[in-house]
């Protein structure tokens, strides 16, 4: 009797280890474009801040700065096929002025990053605690700020 494709059953049992191997990372695992993180820190007229960070209009993280965590990092993962995301940062500032009065400032604007792999992000503030961005300090041209107001973010409800 002649045997086709006779394998020994070790070798079918092997064959089909390594094709898990190859193939489960490509069906279980989503393909990344890359990374980047983002600082933000408490001024020193700040008395608190909460800052929610959008990309591509997803929610990626929410800050909470105060005296006992003056500066946080976070780490943001971006899906594959796009070099350039849209960012919307969001939130209320709450600083202490000059002569002692306490405000909060609602801060939203939205900007776009270029190719922001691998960057390293710091949200900064400007105007009176009005205008709020990114910016890489090694690469200006990494991070565009688009003046004014964003659409994304809803007006705080007490």
């Amino acid at each position: 009797m002649t045997r086709f494709f006779s394998i020994p059953l070790i070798s079918r049992t092997a064959l089909a280890v390594c094709a898990s191997f190859v193939t489960a990372p490509l069906v279980v695992t989503p393909a990344l474009a890359g990374d980047f993180t983002v600082t933000d820190g408490k001024a020193s007229a700040e008395i608190s801040e909460v800052s929610r960070i959008y990309i591509d209009g997803t929610l990626a993280a929410t800050i909470r700065l105060n005296d006992k965590t003056p500066e946080k990092t976070i780490h943001v993962t971006t899906p594959a096929g796009r070099l350039e995301h849209t960012y919307t940062l969001c939130g209320e500032i709450t600083i202490r002025t000059p002569e002692g009065r306490v405000e909060t400032h609602e801060v939203n604007s939205d900007g776009t990053l270029h190719n922001p792999d691998h960057h390293h992000f710091y949200a900064l503030g400007s105007d009176n605690f009005t205008e709020f961005f990114l910016q890489d300090p090694d690469d200006p041209d990494a991070a565009e700020h688009h003046p004014g107001q964003s659409s994304v973010c809803a007006t705080p409800v007490s």
